[in-house]
């Protein structure tokens, strides 16, 4: 059963990517006599949704990752060797079982046909949840259906479902036969369970505790969010389960030691100029802020002032002002302009700078430019060209030429004959 992280193909020792709740052997590397290992294995089913113990009666040589077939109450069933070795005797010890009769034996290691045929109910998981979320829902029952796990030959579900009741559900038990037509059994968990075997990633962008590396749900109040000086927001204190984060409680103890030197009953101080009270304790700093009532101004005082003002209140004694032990803080140094030893060396001309588009703009508005004065240059040659032709033109005209006159015609004599 690979995955996409790549974490089956981790070492021998080493905690896959595809297996929720690895624990890292330690002592995988280092070689033990003969007949010296420990006979029980830690098998995970459902990428490490769920472990259980069995014996290795037959001697396999088993390691890590590898898909092994084991005798269940009905049939077999197939999971993961996910530790192996003296671990698995510190294991047993911490979650308190016993090495009896009790545990089941490993029977084979898993062949081609049966990690197939593993991986196909695997696929087939998503829809039967989708099928018994719509069974529950027409019967009407106030429960959850979380997550489905069908056994590695198929002859039993397992159904986990969420209420915040007891549920009566010996007819839904009787639908679920009818359909999936196999052995159903039904799981009650809480919502951190069910948070644990479905994963996810929480709000600091790490995978979740509970599915990562957290075995046990210790109870978490509101009281370690006030400790840690926290603003009681549900939002942000609860996690994807809807309870307040498990993670509240890692820093507690190291919160409540601190509190131990912070002084009791100090959230007034009484000076001359007025009452004073407790605005902020900065436990990592040692230091306490107080407010003069109605006022603006704000004083840090140390720890050790502060049960110096306390003290003086008890005997009777009002000082003036807090101002005294005010602590200043001092202005930040300006870091050091260090002389470039390396040289004037810049890789700017490696970097491709980006085209701006004002250049384009400027571009176009030049070319526009360019096209107009050329344009009127053009008219204006035209002009001049049409001018300099009219006058060749008149220059070039031939003179007017006189008109000749006619010369007059001879008369002709008159004869005197005619009357």
């Amino acid at each position: 059963m690979g995955c996409s992280t790549g974490g089956c193909g981790s070492s021998s020792g080493g905690s896959g990517g595809c297996n929720r709740m690895n624990t890292y052997d330690w002592f995988a590397d280092i070689p033990l006599a003969p007949g010296e290992a420990f006979n029980i294995v830690e098998v995970s089913f459902k990428n490490g949704s769920r472990k259980e113990y069995f014996k290795n009666s037959k001697h396999l040589d088993l390691f890590k990752g590898d898909l092994v077939v084991v005798k269940a109450s009905v049939g077999y069933d197939v999971g993961e060797v996910s530790l192996s070795g003296e671990l698995v005797k510190m294991q047993m010890r911490k979650k308190k079982v016993k090495d009896d009769e009790n545990i089941l034996s490993i029977l084979r290691i898993a062949t081609e046909e049966e990690v197939q045929k593993l991986k196909e109910l695997r696929n087939k998981e998503n829809e039967t949840m989708k099928m018994a979320r719509v069974i529950a829902r027409e019967q009407e029952l106030e429960m959850k259906i979380g997550d489905v796990e069908y056994q590695g030959d198929g002859k039993k579900v397992t159904f986990y479902y969420t209420s915040d009741g007891r549920v009566d559900f010996r007819e839904l038990v009787k639908k679920y036969v009818t359909n999936f037509k196999t052995k159903i059994e039904m799981r009650q968990i809480g919502a951190r369970q069910e948070a644990q075997r479905l994963g996810g990633v929480g709000s600091c962008g790490r995978e979740l505790c509970c599915s990562s590396f957290l075995n046990e749900f210790k109870s978490v109040t509101t009281g370690a969010a006030r400790y840690q000086q926290l603003s009681i927001n549900s939002d942000k204190l609860s996690g994807q389960c809807g309870r307040l984060k498990c993670c509240l409680n890692y820093e507690l103890d190291t919160y409540t030691e601190a509190l131990k030197t912070i002084p009791k009953k100090v959230d007034k101080l009484k000076t001359e100029e007025g009452t004073a009270y407790l605005r902020k304790t900065d436990i990592f700093k040692m230091e306490m802020t107080y407010n003069i009532n109605k006022t603006s101004t704000y004083y840090k005082l140390s720890v050790e002032d502060v049960r110096k003002v306390q003290k003086m209140n008890r005997d009777g004694e009002i000082p003036k002002t807090l101002a005294n032990f005010n602590i200043v803080e001092e202005p930040a140094e300006k870091e050091k302009n260090y002389d470039d030893l390396v040289g004037q060396v810049s890789l700017n001309t490696l970097v491709k700078k980006p085209k701006s588009r004002n250049k384009k703009k400027r571009r176009n508005n030049n070319n526009s430019n360019n096209r107009q004065n050329t344009a009127e240059k053009t008219q204006a040659n035209t002009n001049n060209n049409k001018q300099e032709t009219a006058s060749n033109r008149n220059t070039q005209r031939k003179p007017n030429r006189q008109k000749k006159r006619r010369k007059p015609r001879p008369q002709k004599p008159n004869d005197g004959n005619k009357s």
